[in-house]
């Protein structure tokens, strides 16, 4: 009678536990209303960040440049949409081929249907949020070559380098690559994104040379208050890059947002500090180029670290990207507005900071987990060093093909008329 009793326990227990399990799976496929709301909003923010860019880059260059400039922020919108539909969403995040870049299971984003979840939320929405990374990482390169580039080159540099480049990366990071495997921590981007394109920009700028007369000629700014207000908006737009990167609303994404706040502010003191060692002011221009540096250096670090670190992480950003940034004269290569110096340097930073300072799903140097650090630099030398020689082949490609600069009557001339036959300002 006990052996009786004590066989219909365990296989009621059983039953109840697998019944348990099935609901479980059926609870976890169930699309949440509140996680796909805030990712909706989270994508309308980065999508934002575009015209942020655009008046932030489009302010720092002469008045003869700032529709090109402007028009390199924007092309991508298009360009990059259409390549993400057709193969780079499932170059990024399809099956695996040897943990190198996805297949081509998900391309014309076959196989998706609106009722098809990714997680909580619907995947066409996760593509979508996606998709407004591969759009901006592309338009922060064009700081890097600025004020004498053919637009039509441009395009198809920017085509290609997606492909190449960006989609590869981001299978190695979050699409189930060789670089997810390995352990390294990247929660929004800063070696997918920033790494990538600022040693993009290095690399472009140096193949195509110098502007005609830098530096000795005087390049400075046309309108600040553009690159102001551009990094009010970056700012802005970047809450929903970084607290979006957690697909959920959750306590992540609360961390995340907050680190984006305070690392950033942090970050905008400590390139201001450093300005007054060296000027006696605090400039503008400086405030601006602060904020966007400790905005790229908190973006590995957003959801893995507390806030005092992220203030540690935004505050040093601003110091070394203000270093970084000193040095391109001394080193004499012609980075127009900075790509390499704020963002390749400072998404270094915060990478290996990311390493020192994770505590929240993850360990790292604070926690005796010092193979963190070490894992997180193999990340940054890999898409670091895999972007600048791809891009290097790219730009020489183009360049001794269809031409990639132009010639020095057009850049005399500026951009606006020469590539777009307009002008900025018609003012009499």
């Amino acid at each position: 009678m006990k052996c009786r009793f004590r066989r219909s326990f365990i296989l009621a227990s059983l039953f109840l536990l697998s019944t348990a399990s099935f609901a479980g799976a059926e609870e976890a496929a169930k699309l949440n209303p509140a996680d796909t709301a805030w990712i909706l909003i989270s994508s309308a923010l980065v999508m934002l960040m575009l015209p942020g860019l655009a008046l932030f880059y489009g302010g720092m260059v002469r008045r003869k440049n700032v529709l090109s400039t402007l028009m390199h922020s924007f092309i991508p919108l298009g360009v990059i949409t259409v390549q993400w539909v057709f193969v780079g969403y499932s170059l990024a995040f399809g099956g695996d081929v040897a943990h190198f870049v996805g297949n081509l299971d998900k391309a014309f984003l076959q196989g998706i249907e609106p009722s098809t979840l990714n997680g909580t939320i619907p995947d066409y929405l996760f593509s979508m949020f996606q998709l407004m990374f591969a759009i901006i990482t592309v338009a922060l390169i064009s700081g890097g070559i600025a004020e004498r580039v053919k637009f039509t080159a441009y395009v198809v540099f920017i085509l290609a380098w997606s492909t190449l480049v960006y989609d590869p990366i981001c299978h190695w990071v979050w699409g189930g690559g060789w670089l997810g495997d390995l352990g390294a921590l990247d929660f929004a981007g800063g070696t997918v994104v920033h790494i990538s394109s600022g040693v993009a920009g290095l690399a472009a700028a140096i193949v195509l040379k110098k502007r005609r007369g830098f530096p000795g000629t005087l390049m400075i700014p046309h309108n600040l208050p553009f690159t102001l207000l551009g990094a009010g908006l970056l700012w802005f737009g970047w809450f929903g890059f970084n607290a979006g990167s957690a697909l959920a609303a959750d306590e992540i994404a609360v961390l995340a947002f907050t680190n984006t706040q305070v690392a950033t502010g942090a970050g905008m003191l400590g390139w201001a500090f450093m300005e007054w060692l060296k000027a006696g002011k605090a400039s503008a221009l400086g405030a601006a180029s602060g904020i966007v540096a400790g905005l790229v250096a908190i973006t590995p670090a957003a959801g893995f670290v507390e806030p005092l670190w992220a203030m540690v992480i935004g505050f040093v950003a601003g110091i070394i990207c203000f270093k970084a940034v000193v040095m391109k004269i001394k080193l004499g290569y012609d980075d127009s507005l900075d790509v390499f110096g704020i963002h390749a340097v400072g998404g270094a930073w915060g990478a290996i900071a990311t390493g020192l300072f994770v505590t929240v799903g993850g360990t790292g140097l604070l926690q005796g987990n010092i193979g963190q650090v070490g894992i997180q630099a193999v990340g940054v030398a890999a898409a670091a060093g895999y972007s600048f020689i791809v891009t290097w082949v790219l730009v020489t490609l183009i360049d001794k093909t269809i031409g990639f600069r132009v010639d020095d009557e057009a850049e005399e001339i500026g951009l606006d008329a020469s590539e777009h036959g307009e002008s900025g300002y018609n003012l009499v």
